[in-house]
């Protein structure tokens, strides 16, 4: 049992030598570096579950287009036009005076008369024959359906073109009755499934990015599947929404196994996880992970060491939003040569996230979100199971970013930033670097990331190349547990990751080219990496900059998910231990 003790006591175990024999001063940095690996650690294995349960659902539809073509010059018949008007369709009132008046009330579509002189090759006035108006038509329907009004359409009702003016008229696309047909062999969902997917109800103008979100809301969820049909209704511009759903089986286990892990706490480690999708029948999503060090005779660890980690995570979207809660406790021990005799060095961390996004703006080309978070995390650490007060650690605070998402062609190209703050919130405790000035609980650190995929053929053979940056840049001194770290395979591969460079701003480049070997779902990927960091404590860093390479497979058989890789340093500081080669495996099984 692990047992508090106070800072005058801690003080004497580490300076007397009567008792127990305990670390000397200069062991401390060593148990920083320690407890900074070990949460550089959980972090990264809640990452690579978080990313093994979940999907991101990518939803795309287009409306059919027809071809554009210029306008014409000089049409035998034509009438001499210097006003363009759209205006929305009315049902004509009988015996009604004023109906005329509402023909020419501008629409609420008047923005996409600006597609008209898209061509450069029409100008007001102008001498406008049928020819003419069918090319105006196209431009502005094209128009429409380019931003998602697929179902709503523009046409020439009978008029007096002496006038001088053009009247076209637009019959705004509605959204009719929303059906959900669930063909599941066991049906799962339920009125709230369609409600809490959908951003749109019956009467809304219907667009097609609505439907791609509320898709994207119902397929995101690894056991669900959704299609989409428009059937018209005899209402005019009405158009139902029909919705095909199927899900299977929603509860899932997923073995695991890799060597992500410490020498010194254990590089093997297993992981087992039990998901269950739509817990609500709102196209939820939970998920409970445990992992696990194994102890295995190449491990370079005397005495008795592991870790282990239990990880819970919740999602649930509602139309626009995106509301997810995490957590993970990790808890990790470790043989220390002391000054005297060794010594059990231990630590347990825990964090808890909540995090809301919002859709911004979607088009046929781009997705953003905003996203905003509360957090909290709170160590401590232990020697011989008795608590290092000056090591306690409690902090809380917010972050705030933006995601986007642009489509080039078959390219996709994804841009990020994000801030984080500290507050005294939920009890925080002052970093016990503050007193030097070398750290801080209110910590500021600005984030930024670019990441572009380009798939493409050589022949019949489908490759993929993928290159990421991302940067990170601080406003207030950080801790060893908030810099940004490189080396090993989650950042610059080649490196075994029992050594890293650490400092307050750094950046990471990460850049790979796969081949789908025969197009048969066996990936082998190139990948090369570099990083660089930048401390405010250069004088007792060995470097600041690493670069590396693997090479690897990746894959499914017979039902086992797989990935091997080996990578060598290609360059590194003088001094920093690394392994001459590195390799690296992590397999799962899903149930």
């Amino acid at each position: 049992m692990k047992k508090s003790s106070h800072f005058f006591l801690s003080s004497l175990l580490f300076i007397s030598p009567f008792g127990f024999s305990a670390p000397s001063s200069s062991n401390t940095n060593l148990e920083k570096q320690i407890d900074a690996k070990q949460q550089r650690q959980q972090a990264e294995q809640d990452a690579a579950i978080l990313a093994q349960q979940t999907q991101s659902a990518n939803v795309r539809l287009e409306g059919e287009k027809e071809a554009s073509r210029g306008f014409p010059q000089n049409e035998a018949q034509c009438f001499p036009i210097n006003q363009l008007v759209l205006t929305d369709y009315q049902v004509e009132e009988e015996n009604s005076s004023t109906s005329s008046l509402k023909l020419i009330q501008p629409s609420r579509f008047s923005w996409a008369l600006s597609a008209v002189y898209s061509e450069r090759d029409f100008v007001l006035p102008a001498c406008i024959g049928s020819e003419g108006i069918n090319v105006l038509l196209r431009r502005i329907q094209n128009r429409l359906i380019d931003l998602g009004y697929v179902t709503t359409r523009v046409l020439v009702e009978p008029q007096d073109l002496r006038s001088g003016m053009l009247v076209l008229t637009v019959i705004p696309g509605k959204v009719g009755y929303i059906q959900l047909q669930d063909q599941s062999a066991i049906p799962f969902a339920t009125r709230g499934t369609l409600w809490f997917a959908m951003p749109m109800a019956q009467g809304d103008i219907l667009n097609i990015r609505n439907i791609e979100q509320g898709l994207e809301n119902l397929k995101r969820v690894p056991s669900a599947d959704a299609n989409m049909e428009l059937v018209p209704t005899d209402a005019v511009g009405e158009t139902d929404v029909v919705i095909a759903y199927k899900q299977s089986l929603p509860f899932h286990l997923t073995l695991g196994l890799d060597d992500s892990g410490s020498k010194a706490t254990g590089r093997l480690q297993g992981s087992a996880t039990f998901s269950w999708d739509n817990v609500l029948t709102l196209n939820d999503m939970f998920y409970i992970s445990g992992t696990r060090s194994f102890k295995r005779h190449s491990d370079n660890a005397e005495g008795d060491y592991g870790s282990k980690n239990i990880s819970l995570y919740y999602s649930i979207p509602w139309k626009n939003y995106l509301l997810t809660l995490s957590g993970s406790k990790y808890s990790y021990h470790q043989t220390v040569a002391g000054a005297f005799e060794s010594y059990t060095y231990s630590g347990e961390s825990q964090q808890m996230k909540a995090n809301l996004s919002r859709l911004l703006s979607r088009g046929s080309l781009h997705k953003t979100y905003v996203n905003a978070a509360l957090w909290t995390k709170k160590s401590y650490n232990y020697i011989n199971d008795t608590e290092i007060e000056v090591q306690r650690r409690r902090t809380a605070g917010w972050e705030v970013g933006l995601n986007h998402t642009q489509y080039i062609g078959n390219a996709t190209l994804q841009l990020s930033t994000n801030y984080k703050r500290g507050t005294g919130g939920n009890k925080s405790l002052p970093a016990p670097e503050e007193a030097f000035g070398e750290g801080t609980s209110r910590m500021q650190i600005f984030t930024a990331g670019i990441d572009f995929t380009y798939p493409f053929t050589i022949g019949n053979q489908p490759f993929r190349f993928n290159t990421n940056w991302n940067g990170q840049w601080n406003g207030t001194p950080l801790t060893q547990q908030d810099k940004f770290s490189i080396g090993g395979r989650y950042t610059v591969r080649g490196f075994d990751g029992e050594l890293s460079l650490s400092g307050e701003k750094g950046w990471l480049w990460r850049n790979e080219l796969g081949w789908d070997i025969a197009n048969k779902g066996h990936e082998l990927y190139l990948g090369i990496d570099r990083g660089k960091v930048h401390s405010s404590q250069e004088e007792l860093q060995i470097g600041d900059s690493l670069m590396g390479g693997a090479i690897g497979l990746r894959g499914k058989l017979w039902g086992i998910n797989y990935d091997y890789f080996v990578g060598v340093p290609i360059k590194k500081p003088e001094g920093f231990r690394t392994s001459h080669v590195t390799t690296g495996f992590n397999v799962s099984y899903h149930f």
